[in-house]
């Protein structure tokens, strides 16, 4: 059966509408699955040491977790939402590039983190989403971070799809390696993204879980024990499952507003250039 969705994205261009076609992927058809692969993409930088290391000595992920994901997550939605270059995407922009300027990081590793933001739902969806994306809909969701990665100066994006997932198929197999701060930093996420669904005390029966959805040579990479082959068979089940049922059901007409979400970090509402570190208090003269 053919949907409004359907008859928009005929009419739509991956190249000139890749905004449009990003949030409509993003808020109506896979709002459960892009956040999900978004939160696995974080594991996968957090297995290059150097990456890893200096999130450890920010401290800010593994100090303030749930308000950095919160940062992130609202930075990233605030994109999806309004566009890269509305006003409140342009302030996204700026808070971002603003943030990463205190560091010194090189330019490979900024094209990495921008190339799992790509690749990882894009996998995630061809593991487990329901309806299978189309070609049209996997170029706009490139098009769209490739325009984002160039307003953060991000230097030597690839043109062309095939050429950046080879970039990051090379990167992890060159630099993906153990270090003590990956694990930390890892371990500090697992029990964040546990949090949403069970309390501590059930942390320890939640973590094969999470483990079940990382592939062998991530979990090397961040010193976490191996799959159980039986949990990870039953959760690509009940993943596979879950897509097809949603994706029987009729297409969101109402957006799923990951900004409108009740964020424990700003219970009374945020504004974007807050968004980040707290910045220290001014003494008085």
């Amino acid at each position: 059966m053919t949907t409004a969705y359907d008859r928009e994205i005929l009419q739509l261009d991956p190249v000139k509408d890749h905004c449009r076609i990003t949030f409509l992927m993003a808020t109506c058809v896979y709002p459960f699955d892009i956040p999900r692969a978004l939160e696995l993409a974080l594991f996968r930088t957090y297995a290059v040491p150097r990456i890893s290391g200096l999130l450890r000595h920010t401290g800010e992920l593994t100090e303030h977790t749930r308000k950095r994901y919160d940062d992130t997550d609202l930075l990233l939605s605030e994109l999806i939402e309004h566009g890269y270059d509305s006003p409140r995407g342009q302030a996204a922009i700026e808070n971002i590039n603003r943030q990463h300027a205190k560091y010194t990081i090189r330019n490979e590793d900024y094209l990495y983190v921008l190339s799992t933001f790509i690749f990882e739902p894009i996998r995630w969806i061809e593991r487990f989403g329901h309806p299978p994306l189309s070609e049209k809909e996997r170029l706009a969701w490139f098009h769209f971070w490739r325009a984002i990665g160039m307003r953060m100066n991000i230097q030597g994006i690839h043109d062309e799809y095939a050429e950046l997932e080879q970039f990051n198929q090379s990167y992890e197999a060159e630099r993906f390696h153990y270090s003590n701060s990956n694990r930390c930093v890892a371990e500090k996420t697992i029990d964040l993204l546990l949090g949403f669904y069970m309390p501590p005390v059930l942390f320890r029966l939640g973590r094969p879980a999470v483990y079940a959805l990382l592939d062998r040579p991530l979990l090397n990479a961040l010193g976490l024990p191996g799959q159980s082959i039986w949990l990870s068979r039953m959760l690509t089940r009940a993943l596979h499952l879950r897509g097809r049922i949603a994706s029987a059901l009729p297409i969101r007409n109402k957006p799923v507003m990951r900004t409108q979400l009740h964020r424990p970090s700003y219970p009374d509402g945020y504004r974007i250039d807050d968004l980040g570190p707290e910045k220290p208090t001014q003494q008085r003269d």
